[in-house]
């Protein structure tokens, strides 16, 4: 997973015009993101239709803040440079729930 730099909200959507995107919003302090780490490469195998961008919450807190992304782990998706969709909240998410919120986008 291609991890992205320190960046801006406007900058970042310059940079994603096309295709599909997942933004996961991560911290190395956080458990609930260590929980879910071990299942993101099968996660991003069985999702091949989208680009997945892992996004250190503390190093763009101020990305995460325009985005208003509280909680992590959280994943935003971008279609062709627009949010599609989120799976943003405190709580600690499963594989499965993940997968879920991904196919609820393709509907």
């Amino acid at each position: 997973m291609k991890e992205l730099p320190k960046t801006d909200l406007a900058t970042l959507e310059s940079q994603i015009p096309e295709g599909k995107y997942m933004l996961f919003f991560t911290a190395g302090w956080c458990p609930d993101c260590r929980f879910i780490k071990p299942a993101m490469p099968e996660i991003e195998q069985k999702y091949q239709d989208y680009t997945f961008l892992k996004v250190d919450r503390d190093e763009n807190i101020d990305l995460a803040g325009e985005m208003d992304v509280m909680g992590i782990p959280s994943f935003v998706a971008y279609d062709n440079g627009q949010e599609i969709g989120r799976f943003s909240n405190p709580d600690r998410k499963t594989k499965q729930e993940v997968e879920k919120f991904i196919d609820s986008l393709n509907k």
